[in-house]
């Protein structure tokens, strides 16, 4: 088989054994991990883009891309639309991740205009401060989440891609009160006042000037421009810019837990923070601290493959095939610089990321799926997971564009998303 063949049969496999994982319920959901016995009911995040429902839409839309939905997979997709359109006019959690803006991505992917609903709860559950998680971090937090995955800059982003200008300003106006001076710019912690600062893609500073950004653009607002900067400066001045790359570390101060001072995820690394640099040049912020936006995203894809990304280098080190923890993530991150940017060298690295997936997987006669390791777990080889964002959905998804890319070369279009989408070139955008 060729390349391309090789990883859209391992896709289509992969989405076989998630397909087969689907329970219905009051609608259709999805167990998160799959180790021996069925789960006894569904979980609250059920609806999830995180790890519920709301993650297989993406995926849907890229097999639609690739060959003609079947019944079942048709089934599925209206089951998915009715079951979140008919949570939303009453849902709480607001986020892009497990809340609202989950619901307003799935929705518009796979039924255009439903995500409506959505959007409305969102407009009505608004405060001045924003929108405030159902998510319990304890008596220390005071006021709204910042980030992407759950907090304000995630519901930013979902209403910006899907045109919600009040909603997209409000948020923005909401980031930009919490901002947090330092000596090098701007900086969000998860929230005020929280013990440090996760500053990369999904909870810190890099995603929350990422959606100030995007929405500046949008709507014309130098104040949401100048924070985007100066949160890009911040992560200049705490950040190693050291032989042609760019890191900043996973937690300020370091942190306590047992994770590496830096990691080279989409989650809390280079590969995700890169999208801030993307939506900087999109914006028109073409220049951060005397450099190129466009050259800070490469040198963010630079520090990722430098760093020896995929190979599990030593106990800790690349554990992770998943979206956003680990190699699909960072293989579809690669895939977005490449068509945006013609350089062959991010397609030469998505390949690499997909090969290492082609290694890892396991099949049999129920699909492929992948077990990532836990080294400080005996034993440490976790069970197979079935989500967007930490399982064989996510990963699917990019192994089925990378197959596409390959045979319909650079213009293939792209299925872009609220974290993502001003990173491609816009002419290829399937919600365009």
């Amino acid at each position: 088989m060729t390349a391309a063949e090789t990883y859209r049969d391992l896709g289509e496999a992969a989405w076989t054994w998630v397909l087969a994982q689907v329970r219905g319920d009051d609608g259709p959901w999805l167990p998160d991990i799959v180790a021996g016995d069925d789960p006894p009911a569904p979980p609250e995040d059920r609806d999830s883009l995180y790890a519920g429902v709301a993650g297989l839409a993406p995926l849907l839309v890229e097999i639609g891309l690739c060959r003609e939905l079947t019944d079942t997979e048709r089934a599925l997709s209206a089951a998915i639309v009715d079951r979140l359109s008919a949570q939303a006019p009453t849902g709480v959690e607001p986020s892009l991740g497990d809340g609202l803006g989950a619901s307003v991505t799935a929705l518009r992917l796979l039924a255009p205009g439903r995500e409506q609903v959505a959007l409305r709860r969102l407009a009505a559950l608004r405060t001045p401060a924003g929108w405030d998680t159902t998510f319990d971090f304890g008596e220390d937090r005071h006021g709204p989440l910042t980030d992407l995955l759950l907090g304000n800059a995630g519901v930013v982003l979902a209403a910006g891609w899907a045109g919600a200008t009040e909603i997209m300003a409000a948020g923005g106006e909401a980031l930009l009160r919490v901002a947090e001076p330092t000596d090098g710019g701007l900086d969000w912690r998860m929230y005020p006042g929280y013990r440090s600062s996760s500053p990369n893609y999904s909870h810190g500073t890099a995603g929350v000037a990422a959606a100030l950004a995007v929405a500046g653009h949008a709507l014309g607002r130098d104040d949401f421009l100048d924070a985007a900067r100066l949160g890009a400066q911040h992560l200049l001045a705490v950040g190693d810019l050291a032989d042609g790359g760019f890191v900043v570390p996973h937690t300020l101060p370091y942190s306590q837990r047992d994770v590496e001072p830096v990691t080279y995820t989409w989650c809390h690394g280079p590969a995700g923070t890169s999208h801030l640099f993307a939506a900087l040049a999109f914006a028109g912020v073409g220049e951060v601290g005397g450099y190129e936006a466009g050259d800070l995203r490469r040198r963010c894809l630079h520090s990722v493959l430098a760093a020896g990304v995929p190979n599990r280098l030593r106990p800790g080190f690349w554990d992770n095939d998943g979206r956003c923890c680990g190699t699909a993530g960072v293989g579809d991150i690669l895939l977005d610089a490449a068509q945006d940017t013609a350089d062959q060298r991010w397609y030469d690295a998505a390949r690499t990321m997909a090969d290492a997936l082609v290694e890892r997987a396991i099949r049999d006669q129920t699909g492929a799926r992948w077990r990532f390791v836990e080294h400080r777990e005996d034993p440490p080889l976790l069970p197979p997971r079935t989500s967007w964002m930490q399982g064989a959905a996510g990963i699917a998804a990019f192994l089925l564009r990378l197959a596409r890319v390959l045979d319909d070369g650079p213009d293939a279009p792209v299925v872009d998303r609220p974290d993502q989408w001003w990173a491609v070139p816009q002419r290829l955008r399937v919600t365009a």
